[in-house]
């Protein structure tokens, strides 16, 4: 299949397709494994939509051709994993991967991520309260640059280019906000704001406001996606780097490494069960109107009630970057390279199977309107 620059939905049964993605730092690699998988069976979604690292996924999606965009994410991810010197080898086995994720992890932190962010000298700490870099521990300006490199914003920002929603907290007033190329012209700015998660990270300033990552009120663009749904029936694939299942905690790290999945992980099912009760409820009072008479139904204020139509029906294919037996609490900045081959690689595999599946193929019936499919662990959900 010859790859164009038009979006493509995987059948006829849906009008558009969309990909969500959550935020989870070095955990981003796994999303796009997944993307290579949907990019390999001529899958090219209509609406990006992402937090934290998943908004830099996204951008790089949304601005790139489609037979660039796995190049482009894969030369990214090589660009700020590099930094780690590779004394993988001796580290075979549970125990002893572990031991070489926790360093890598500790050398992010010292160091920081060339080409992504580096710390501050002197430290926040050492600088006078309002002082350039004095709530943060790091500095993102390489970020900015790295954008550029792998985006072509003029692209994000074609009419005729798929959508794109970035989210962000507005550190002033704490409500959550949306970057959408629908709205706004979307630049560096937009995609920093986004992964802007504090303290590590300084707040993002736009047009007067200041801006914090996303995950701090949702980690998932998914609520969004439901409500600004255009087009008819939907084909979401939500990608999420936190998963809500979890073995219970027997050491202080596993505390802290299940303490970050619940905290981020995506209330999928709390979504779509509002989903579920807004579909309902349109198809209710388009049954109501059709027992009124004429003229009622024209009473403007009845009218205003009576939706034109039932709804869009949305089928969600989740995946879900499910921990390994060397991850812990540092699993989201531990940016060696092997580590991100691994997660890339478990991103295409989970993509691939779920791919082979048909369950999700077709739209849900008409007395449900949504339906959610999680096929790498126990099928439809």
């Amino acid at each position: 299949m010859t790859k164009s620059s038009s979006a493509h939905a995987p059948n006829e049964h849906y009008a558009q397709t969309a990909l969500i993605l959550q935020g989870g730092g070095a955990l981003g690699s796994y999303q796009a494994g997944v993307y290579e998988s949907l990019d390999a069976q001529g899958i090219y979604p209509d609406w990006f939509a992402g937090i934290s690292i998943g908004s830099i996924n996204a951008a790089i999606m949304a601005g790139n051709s489609p037979d660039q965009r796995v190049a482009q994410l894969r030369a990214f991810w090589r660009d700020i994993t590099e930094h780690f010197p590779d004394y993988s080898n001796p580290f075979q086995g549970a125990f002893a991967r572990h031991l070489y994720a926790s360093l890598s992890s500790l050398h992010s932190i010292a160091f920081g991520v060339p080409d992504f962010f580096v710390p501050r000298t002197p430290p926040a700490w050492m600088r006078m309260p309002g002082a350039d870099g004095a709530n943060s521990f790091y500095d993102t300006a390489p970020l900015r640059e790295t954008l550029h490199r792998y985006i072509d914003f003029d692209m994000i920002n074609d009419p005729k280019s798929p959508r794109l929603s970035l989210g962000a907290v507005n550190v002033h007033t704490g409500n959550f906000t949306y970057f959408d190329n629908r709205n706004l012209v979307i630049g560096p700015e937009h995609v920093m704001a986004s992964g802007a998660l504090p303290p590590g990270f300084p707040p993002v300033e736009i047009d007067g406001e200041y801006y914090w990552d996303g995950g701090l009120v949702s980690n998932t663009p998914l609520a969004y996606a439901l409500n600004k749904l255009d087009g008819d029936d939907t084909l979401i694939f939500q990608v999420d780097l936190f998963s809500a299942v979890g073995c219970f905690p027997e050491t202080i790290e596993d505390v802290e490494e299940r303490r970050k999945d619940i905290i981020y992980s995506s209330r999928t099912r709390l979504n779509t069960d509002a989903f579920r009760e807004k579909y309902k409820l349109r198809r209710d009072l388009l049954a109501l109107a059709k027992r009124l008479p004429e003229r009622d139904r024209k009473d403007p204020a009845i009218a205003a009630l009576i939706p034109e139509k039932k709804g869009r029906k949305v089928s969600i294919v989740h995946l879900i970057y499910r921990r390994s037996v060397y991850d812990g609490s540092s699993k989201d900045y531990e940016f060696s390279r092997r580590t991100m081959e691994e997660h890339w690689m478990a991103g295409f595999d989970d993509g691939k199977r779920t791919l082979r599946s048909k369950d999700w193929r077709e739209p849900p019936s008409d007395e449900d309107g949504i339906a959610t499919y999680d096929l790498t662990r126990s099928g439809t959900a």
